[in-house]
């Protein structure tokens, strides 16, 4: 297996080179080059895996023996996963009306992308210890990923970790997690914009070849594929528990409802579509909608402003991750990918080709919600089955109260993104309570630790004289 960018400015990469990645060096994401086919064998195999047995058997395809052999790698996730509280890291829970909610957030800071990070931060890991070698992970965040990725490296000797997030439009419980932090690898910057904002600061920095080089500069947002791969492993799961029987129900379609933000989730459950698995993806955005308005009416375009919502975390109008669904749809086609990506990031606004947007129509189904959706949707499950939703989840389960489903033995699983222990406010203007976590609870006790990025300063300038400091120390 070997990976190329998106753009087609680099080809032939090994799994390594997209784990040390942050963007490609042509500005591109890294994808795999193929994408191997399950088979209705293998499927009947794997269908009585745990959720780690079967994470490990995608990565295997993913993933080369030479460079991580499979007893390392069923020990790297094995590790990755061990800190998880309920047993096998995930759980699916059937509520009313065949809907089903497969709980992602039972990691360390209670939001799905702890699956991914642990997992990514073994291999990175793995592969820095054998090499003896040194990164820095460069990280923005809408307020899940900075946790995460925070305590998936803390401590780790090879590792320095730097974390910048949206001043002001986190929630308490997300900035707490990122600030709260005394190890020495660890430095956040809170700043005075959007989450988008963030991106274009960052990008500007990976697209340096020599800092990069300098410093092992990279990232564990979700434009690492590693992230992505990780992720796939969600829909199979879901899909073998309530799809995947014998018989006639064994490839009967599973339909996904996805909170989407960078839509790295939607990436991987299309990547695991192609991979042979029935799934019918909806993509459900708060109203930071650009995602929704692609699927509707081929508007890839940004809006005037980030709209601040109850569900933070997807307030995103640069899902980045799109242009590896474009990269995938339009065949692999990095020439039109770099000219469309290009001029969506130089003016803001895209319309897609009629076949690319025909295509993504085919493929992908979308909704928006507003505060008012949301709140009203915490309501309304609580009170049908006295399970509270955070209000992430709550975008996709809006869905299912709105176009319930009408075919027998249809099944609909949405994808549970966060804990509501994260996010108070919402659960308290949606009129519900709910019992804190100790770990939530204790987060109060410590002290902070941030510096603050204004407005007026060059925030590319003052992060790179920070990474060039850091390599300065570790000499």
């Amino acid at each position: 297996m070997r990976y190329s960018s998106t753009r087609a400015g680099a080809r032939g990469r090994s799994f390594r080179d997209a784990l040390f990645s942050g963007y490609a060096p042509d500005g591109g994401m890294f994808m795999p080059e193929n994408i191997p086919m399950l088979s209705a064998e293998t499927l009947s195999t794997w269908r009585s895996l745990s959720y780690q047995q079967l994470l490990c058997e995608i990565c295997s395809l993913y993933i080369p023996e030479q460079e991580i052999p499979r007893t390392h790698l069923q020990e790297l996730i094995a590790r990755a996963l061990s800190s998880f509280s309920v047993p096998d890291a995930v759980r699916l829970v059937h509520l009313k009306d065949s809907l089903s909610i497969l709980e992602l957030f039972h990691g360390e800071t209670l939001a799905f992308k702890d699956l991914a990070m642990t997992c990514t931060a073994q291999f990175l890991q793995y592969f820095l210890r054998r090499d003896g070698q040194r990164a820095t992970i460069l990280v923005g965040t809408s307020g899940d990923t900075g946790g995460s990725a925070i305590r998936s490296v803390l401590g780790l000797s090879e590792v320095d970790i730097v974390v910048v997030f949206p001043r002001g439009r986190v929630t308490r419980v997300q900035e707490l997690q990122m600030t709260t932090s005394a190890a020495d690898n660890v430095h956040v910057f809170a700043a005075d914009g959007t989450s988008d904002d963030i991106d274009v600061a960052l990008r500007k920095l990976f697209a340096d070849p020599e800092l990069v080089r300098r410093h092992g500069l990279m990232s564990l947002n979700s434009v690492n594929w590693s992230r992505i791969l990780v992720q796939t492993a969600h829909f199979l799961f879901a899909f073998l528990r309530l799809s995947g029987g014998d018989g006639e129900d064994s490839r009967a379609e599973l339909e996904v409802l996805v909170p989407t933000g960078g839509a790295g989730n939607i990436t991987a459950g299309f990547i695991m579509k192609l991979m042979g698995i029935p799934l019918r993806l909806v993509a459900m955005v708060n109203s930071n909608d650009i995602v929704h308005r692609a699927v509707q009416s081929a508007d890839f375009s940004m809006a005037d402003a980030v709209q601040q919502t109850l569900a933070p975390a997807i307030d995103i109008q640069d899902p980045y991750n799109m242009e590896r669904v474009f990269w995938l749809l339009s065949g692999r086609d990095g020439a039109l990918v770099k000219s469309l990506m290009e001029e969506f990031q130089q003016t803001h606004t895209l319309t897609l080709p009629a076949s690319l947007h025909q295509q993504l129509c085919e493929v992908l189904s979308s909704g928006s919600v507003s505060d008012d959706g949301i709140l009203e949707t915490m309501r309304r499950c609580w009170q049908e089955n006295h399970y509270l939703l955070c209000p992430h989840t709550a975008v996709g389960v809006w869905r299912h109260y709105h176009c319930p489903i009408i075919t027998p033995g249809q099944h609909r699983c949405c994808i549970a993104t966060a804990s509501p222990a994260k996010f108070q406010e919402a659960v308290h203007q949606a009129g519900l309570t709910l019992d804190l976590p100790e770990a939530v609870l204790a987060l109060d006790a410590l002290e902070s630790r941030y510096e603050v990025l204004e407005r007026s300063d060059d925030w590319e300038s003052r992060l790179r004289r920070h990474i060039e400091s850091i390599g300065d120390r570790r000499k």
